[in-house]
């Protein structure tokens, strides 16, 4: 039967314990009710009137009842309520952007087929998705205020059977904040995690109404009581329910009330359910301690050391007024007691014409806003304006000398309040013994030292300092009270002692918010099987809606050695009419992880597989990543294929298909193995394990259709390349850095990365793919689509680049992408070809971030790839790794749907969704960037730690790309180190050098120009630092007790390094190849040139009808570059 609207007075309530009951005060209120078998409900005296259908259009089988203005309790039989839906009032107060009250009365929707999210209901609910299992004791409902303070202690996986009721998570986003929400949603997502969530507040019998007078908090407590009850009977008693609450008159109110139903407190039933989990009631006693402590505090200090925060709402008018700035607080790690900057970029400020980031200087001035958090900011005079500190410094407590110089006066600011805490887990370390002592008599007070130097040390209670001294701890922040000089907080959990590396990377990923948790078992129960005994294969009715590539294409992949989750594989073909067939093949993800599923669910959560020095934290279980998803040699896949048909002279694009196909990939290649083939080195057929066990005629066989191949990818790269270079795209430097390590993982070197050709045509290939990918996908879902957008940089960014070019005598135009890229191009040094790379380096540092972004939520002008010179690009060809691309299959699947005019397999995600999703993914792929950096910085401190100084391996080449006022900033290539290296030490020392450029201190002044620095001793001698000077550096490792470990650069020499036999040497390789795509482009762009020309003058009778231009072709052009591409360029 059709549902029908029920209108029910505010006032009346439904008891929970006997539904048939109406019972309240009501003055000619109506209620709509369906017939039952037992006929109309009528008590002792008749107190609703009858209408027929005819009179109200109401079907026959419902009826009104007009209450009495008098109270009543109206006996019923039973009802059947599963078609209705009671329309009630909710009635809130909020409060005004002027801060006045205000009354508001929303439409409330009571039912009574509300899931409960257990499997031992009685009720037949239409569960979906986790459930409570029948294995456990009890079922356990925290009330409101339990929720916010022990959040948690909830999160502990051994407390199982948690119900949060919707009354309590409500509360938790109000009173709380969106970060406490969004833990919150967060755990209950995770099916790591035994909890449910139970929307009380829409059960027909488990709500109850806010009485007049009663306050929120309460009406809340007895809200979450009565769900409790309600919940209890629903599964006819067969589990008990625990109720645990912070409210004494709740306890001794409803503690007897229901048998089966047991109200307690929290710590009570910490203490009696849980009495062995002995980090569970450390954490209790944590949070109860920092909260008493910090009651006490606000009771004893009058004394304010900040000023208040203004409140929000004055916050919002003065941003939409222009009086007041947004902005997300970014502190100078190097210098975080004096610098922090606020970034404005994103935020749109009425009346605001700042560029730039505002500089908040010292911590007054940051008035307790931590890094992260968004803040407002009100300028300061312009008389007050001050520049940043251009000196270098070994540790971030120092204080600020009168010689050390400031830059041009930039926007200055003070933060006057804060629009959202980003507070998270903090990783720190106790202070040292006497330390401790010196803080004073009461020692459950300690200052600890956070790893990262932009938070400042938090106070904490806690009697484990000195069991503790040498391990690193996690705390969280609860507070920053304008009468203390540090914020409050509490011990969670001991990582580890610091210094072990499983500790030291645990505090990068907590420090980062990166969970490694294991997959759950509700996770791994969704995977498919593939063991010796059960092996998996192609199912026949799969095969049949897919395209058979196996016996058709010759795919095969080239990836880095070692490498398990291969995403992606190639193909290339010459077609019968002579053009030539270009295949990109992914991984087909989306066929075993179905949207919305316990591994989907998890995918989106983590969003990138996290790749660190020496291990990787997957995205997906391995069954899939290493396995059935991973496009193996010799294994037949399921692949979603890009299948281009290409010009056979101008590779210009005919048509393309997208489809789901299987594949078979014949050969498994590393990058090296398949730079040698198209260098004409066969000696690594050895190294591709297809072709072991094979006969030497089928392997020369192989191996000649493998390099045709090879070398038919790369030149369609290269054309393709110097086509988006005419656009503008850049060609950018980035230190990548591998790390060595022996059997007993033992670091035995440091390597960078050495660029390859086939690096940038796998790359090429990928960048089309995905091209043609977001194309497609926008023009069927043009407001839905998930796309990648890179911003163009701002132009301040620039500075140092311009100014270290400008002292080589190049001039960098950054007006453009395509004037940035030929300024590059034009800024070598024939004699030392580290320039440039420097150059470009500096330049990847001055871009901006490029993000995924929903079409819906942009203008298509916005969409541009600044980097790539593209109009559209999205991630497709990683979906192993990257939960961006699993949406984008899921979107290239729909667009396909829609072009044969059919529903697609999974319902779209809506334009809202996709944007949070979309900045979620951004935030966990920058957290993963952090993630690898700090790991490779954390195993360049390792290599170095112990080392003698003398050790050959710790004397490096090094080149100067910045000047500070008393130092200068250092890139070692040998070892893709950036440090700085000082001119003057603690002593006031500088440095002054030998006749044989030995370097040594002695007493002098530096000083500092545009592109130099000069150190003068007092005996007069001097010695100038130049940027790109070439110096030897020695390499040691910094400890700290606190912070991460660092890399000190010393100069011990101002020539540079001459390398020994034992160093190795970098391959030339790459350059060569550079120039060569750089022909390419030109050659490109003179043919492009030609053709205009042509179009520009007369043509011939001859011309017209053989349809040729006079000079050269853009076909004659390209085939003598395919010749050149043959040659070896890398001799003499």
């Amino acid at each position: 039967m059709r549902s029908w609207s029920i209108t029910l007075p505010r006032s009346a309530t439904l008891c929970p314990a006997a539904p048939n009951y109406i019972s309240g005060s009501h003055a000619g209120k109506a209620v709509w009710v369906r017939r039952a078998e037992n006929g109309w409900p009528e008590g002792g005296r008749r107190l609703f009137e009858l209408f027929t259908s005819a009179e109200r259009g109401i079907p026959a089988a419902w009826r009104r009842i007009e209450f009495e203005k008098k109270s009543h309790r109206l006996m019923a039989p039973p009802l059947v309520y599963d078609s209705v839906m009671i329309k009630t009032e909710k009635v809130l107060h909020l409060r005004s952007c002027k801060g006045k009250s205000v009354r508001v009365v929303r439409e409330h929707y009571l039912r009574q087929s509300v899931p409960c999210n257990s499997s031992l209901c009685q009720a037949e609910c239409h569960n979906e998705g986790k459930l409570l299992s029948e294995s456990a004791t009890h079922y356990v409902i925290p009330d409101w205020k339990v929720v916010q303070d022990y959040l948690e202690i909830l999160e502990f996986p051994e407390l199982r059977g948690i119900v949060f009721m919707q009354t309590a998570c409500q509360a938790v986003q109000h009173q709380k904040g969106r970060r406490h929400y969004n833990k919150l949603r967060n755990l209950l997502k995770d099916a790591r995690h035994e909890c449910v969530l139970f929307f009380n507040e829409f059960q027909l019998y488990s709500y109850v109404p806010r009485d007049q007078g009663e306050s929120l908090e309460k009406w809340q407590t007895r809200c979450i009581y009565y769900a409790t009850v309600w919940y209890y009977n629903h599964l006819a008693g067969l589990m008990p329910v625990v109720m645990v609450t912070e409210d004494p008159e709740a306890i001794q109110k409803y503690g007897s009330e229901t048998d089966g139903v047991f109200v307690v407190s929290f710590k009570s039933y910490l203490e009696n359910f849980w009495p062995d989990l002995e980090a569970v009631h450390q954490l209790y006693d944590s949070i109860v301690q920092s909260r008493k402590e910090r009651e006490s505090e606000n009771q004893e200090k009058n004394g304010k050391e900040y000023s208040e925060h203004l409140p929000l709402e004055i916050l919002e008018a003065g941003i939409k007024s222009g009086r007041y700035v947004q902005g997300v607080l970014n502190v100078n790690k190097h210098r975080s007691q004096l610098e922090a900057f606020v970034r404005t970029q994103g935020f749109t400020n009425k009346k605001s014409e700042l560029e730039m980031d505002i500089l908040i200087c010292g911590t007054k001035a940051r008035n307790r806003a931590i890094q992260g958090d968004v803040v407002a900011v009100e300028l300061l005079p312009r008389n007050e304006w001050k520049g940043r500190v251009s000196v270098l410094c070994e540790n971030e407590s120092e204080e600020k000398t009168a010689e050390e110089t400031e830059s041009e006066p930039m926007a200055t600011g003070k933060v006057v309040g804060i629009i959202q805490r980003n507070w998270r887990d903090y990783v720190a370390s106790f202070p040292p013994k006497e330390d401790i002592q010196s803080q004073g008599k009461n020692v459950r007070k300690i200052l600890v030292t956070p790893w990262d130097y932009r938070i400042p040390r938090i106070r904490i209670s806690t009697q484990q300092a000195e069991s503790l001294q040498n391990c690193r701890i996690i705390v969280r922040i609860d507070s920053w009270d304008s009468t203390s000089l540090y914020p409050n907080g509490h011990f969670v959990k001991v990582l580890g002692r610091a210094g072990d590396l499983e500790t030291e990377i645990a505090a990068i990923l907590v420090e980062n918010s990166i969970s490694v948790s294991p997959f759950s078992e509700a996770q791994l129960r969704e995977m498919p099987v593939n063991t010796p005994e059960n092996p998996w294969k192609v199912d026949t009715e799969e095969q049949a809606q897919r395209v058979d590539l196996r016996n058709t294409h010759l795919v095969f992949s080239i990836d880095p050695k070692g490498c398990e989750d291969v995403d992606d594989a190639l193909s290339v073909r010459r077609l019968a009419n002579d053009n030539l067939e270009l295949g990109v093949h992914i991984a087909d993800v989306t066929h075993f992880v179905k949207f919305n599923s316990y591994t989907d669910l998890e995918a989106r959560s983590r969003a990138t597989t996290c790749y660190l020095a020496d291990r990787r934290y997957d995205m997906l279980p391995s069954i899939l990543s290493a396995d059935l998803c991973s496009l193996l040699g010799g294994a037949d896949r399921y692949a979603v294929s890009v299948l281009w048909e290409l010009d056979k002279t101008n590779y210009e694009v005919v048509k393309v298909w997208f489809g789901r196909t299987i594949i078979k990939s014949a050969y498994k290649m590393y990058y090296e193995a398949a730079q040698a083939l198209l260098d004409g080195e066969l000696r690594v057929m050895d190294d591709i394990p297809e072709l072991k066990g094979r006969e030497e005629k089928d392997k020369h066989r192989i191996l000649n259709d493998l390099i045709w191949a090879i070398e038919k990818l790369t030149d369609i790269a290269r054309h393709i390349r110097a086509k988006r270079a005419l656009g503008g795209a850049l060609e950018l430097e980035g230190i990548e850095l591998r790390v060595q390590l022996d059997e007993k993982k033992n670091i035995s070197d440091l390597v960078p990365k050495q660029p390859l050709e086939v690096h940038q045509t796998v790359a090429e290939c990928m960048i089309l793919a995905n091209h043609w990918v977001a194309k497609k996908i926008t023009e069927n879902l043009p407001h839905q689509a998930l796309l990648r957008r890179h911003p163009p940089p701002q132009q301040e960014f620039f500075t140092e680049l311009i100014d270290c070019a400008k002292a080589k005598g190049f001039k960098i135009d950054t007006r453009s992408n395509k004037a940035l890229a030929d300024s590059l191009d034009m800024a070598e040094d024939p004699d030392d070809p580290e320039v440039n790379k420097l150059l470009r380096s500096m330049a990847t540092q001055a871009m901006s971030n490029a993000l995924y972004f929903s079409t819906g939520s942009c203008t298509e002008d916005e969409y541009y790839h600044y980097g790539l010179a593209l109009e559209k690009y999205t991630h497709f060809t990683s979906p192993i790794r990257r939960y961006a691309d699993i949406v984008v299959h899921r979107l290239l699947m729909a667009a396909i749907k829609k072009d044969e005019k059919l529903e697609p397999e999974d319902s779209l995600l809506s334009n809202k969704a996709l944007t949070e999703l979309c900045q979620h993914i951004n935030n966990k792929n920058r957290a993963a960037q952090c993630v690898q950096k700090q790991s490779i910085e954390l195993f360049q401190c390792m290599y170095f730690k112990d080392k003698d100084p003398s050790d050959e391996r710790c004397i490096a080449d090094g080149i100067i790309y910045s000047i500070r006022a008393n130092g200068v900033l250092v890139f070692v290539p040998r070892y893709s180190i950036k440090a700085p290296a000082f001119l003057k030490n603690k002593e006031g020392l500088v440095i002054s050098a030998h006749p044989d450029g030995s370097c040594v201190w002695k007493p002098g002044f530096l000083k500092r120009l545009r592109d130099k620095i000069i150190s003068t001793t007092v005996d007069g001698g001097s010695v100038t630092f130049s940027l790109f000077d070439h110096i030897t550096v020695r390499i040691s490792e910094l400890s700290s007790r606190s912070h991460p470990d660092s890399i000190k650069l010393d100069i011990i020499n101002n020539q540079p390094y001459s390398r020994t036999n034992t160093e190795p040497m970098h391959e030339p390789s790459h350059s060569s190849k550079t120039d060569l795509i750089r022909d390419v482009i030109r050659s490109v762009e003179e043919a492009q040139l030609a053709q205009e020309h042509a179009k520009s003058t007369s043509v011939r009778d001859e011309d017209k009808e053989y349809c040729q231009t006079k000079g050269n072709s853009l076909y004659l052009l390209l085939e003598e570059i395919k010749e050149l591409a043959l040659l070896d360029v890398t001799v003499g």
